[in-house]
């Protein structure tokens, strides 16, 4: 098993199997996934704000996700990047697509992901689309389920993956060779 706090390299750090990853030196894109105007009713009249949720990934397997809320959309989505430059993350991506299935819940929204041969595409909506692109997965399928709400389904598809395992954990996890998770 590995200790607690394992230093896979100078810019990821692997803390109980979540990889996160320093912003120094990397390139990252954003994208916003959502905007919300806000309304809260006070004695003297209404009273606008907007919030935003932002994903920001360098399409190489480092992502993060940020919330951002303000009076004005571009304050809002501004701070929503800050925000998800502090949330970065490390996923494994093999073949232009993810390793395996996997299945996961945040609140009322499951994700299902699925690897898909190349040349087919990010077949996802738009929450999980974002997310996946910012990742640098191209060929992918995938099934939202119960809830549409956006944040939770970003939530979500970043729980399915933080649970992805490349071959090479899988097999320092097990304490075996590369050839036996292969060939069993």
């Amino acid at each position: 098993m590995l200790p607690e706090k394992a230093v896979l390299n100078s810019n990821y750090i692997m803390t109980n199997s979540i990889r996160k990853v320093k912003t120094t030196d990397i390139e990252l894109k954003d994208r916003l996934v959502s905007i919300q105007r806000v309304t809260k009713v006070t004695k003297g009249g209404r009273t606008f704000s907007f919030s935003a949720i932002v994903v920001v990934g360098n399409e190489n397997g480092v992502v993060g996700y940020g919330l951002g809320k303000a009076s004005e959309v571009t304050t809002a989505i501004s701070k929503g990047i800050e925000d998800a430059k502090k949330n970065l993350i490390k996923v494994p991506v093999y073949k232009r697509t993810i390793p395996h299935e996997q299945y996961a819940k945040f609140g009322g929204a499951q994700v299902f992901l699925k690897p898909a041969s190349s040349g087919t595409g990010v077949k996802a909506g738009g929450a999980m689309r974002a997310v996946l692109e910012s990742v640098g997965i191209h060929d992918v399928l995938a099934k939202s389920k119960g809830s549409s709400n956006p944040h939770n389904l970003v939530k979500a598809t970043f729980e399915a993956l933080t649970l992805m395992r490349d071959a090479f954990t899988v097999a320092q996890q097990r304490g075996i060779s590369m050839n036996k998770v292969f060939n069993g």
